[in-house]
């Protein structure tokens, strides 16, 4: 009860749950491409089963704090170049998220793309899988960041589900709407690649503003959203 008559701790909640979310965009663009993948009746349920296996590892990673801080501690070096378990983990999220989104941008714009069969790529388990274990990539700055915001650990955990029961919610919507218009996709992927290339630039303790990251992809969704409407008034 001291906890929700406290001003900064309501502060701390609401700055960490909105960060959460923010950080989570490329999660979800990542989600909805994945999940485009499955029978329709599947859709939803992957996306639930996915965000919700998402917010597990979250949480596990915030309850291993003390495991976390040995991740950037040097395991060996490489040209006088320390190397960290947080390094290695970047890498390979990053090389994961750049293979990924080239190899789906090419079976998108392969010709025989709309008459691909499902294959073991395209199993239910396997996609939420591959969610969970990028979202583990994803969450290890946010969950350093959670834990310098807010000081309480009750806080942090609100934070984490009441975002990831904002993307469950969310979900559904980015995905018809990235479905339904094959340039966003293309687009989407992209952000992708640059992500991928973000985090393979951090593992080597190249120091990259994200800002200059997110003001890129909003501006070309915008420009891209103003191609929509150009082209839907020209073929009205």
């Amino acid at each position: 009860m001291e906890l929700l008559s406290d001003p900064q701790v309501w502060l701390s909640f609401v700055t960490l749950a909105i960060l959460e979310i923010v950080l989570g965009i490329d999660n979800i663009i990542f989600l909805a491409i994945l999940v485009s993948r499955l029978p329709a009746s599947q859709q939803r349920r992957a996306r639930l089963l996915g965000l919700g296996f998402a917010m597990l590892t979250r949480l596990g990673l915030l309850f291993s704090i003390s495991w976390l801080t040995t991740l950037r501690e040097p395991l060996f070096t490489v040209l006088s170049q320390g190397v960290s378990g947080r390094d290695l983990v970047l890498l390979a999220g990053g090389l994961f998220l750049l293979i990924k989104s080239a190899t789906e941008i090419k079976e998108t714009i392969s010709p025989a793309h709309t008459h691909r069969k499902a294959n073991l790529k395209d199993r239910l388990w396997l996609i939420i899988l591959q969610i969970g274990i990028i979202d583990i990539v994803f969450s290890l700055d946010s969950v350093f960041t959670a834990i310098g915001l807010a000081q309480h650990i009750e806080v942090m955990v609100a934070a984490i589900v009441i975002s990831v029961l904002v993307m469950m919610v969310v979900s559904g919507a980015v995905n018809e709407f990235i479905e339904r218009h094959p340039t966003i996709k293309i687009l989407a992927l992209s952000f992708l690649i640059l992500v991928g290339a973000v985090l393979v630039a951090e593992s080597l303790e190249i120091d990259v503003n994200k800002g200059y990251l997110y003001f890129a992809m909003a501006f070309s969704f915008v420009v891209e959203l103003l191609n929509i409407q150009l082209r839907k008034k020209r073929s009205a």
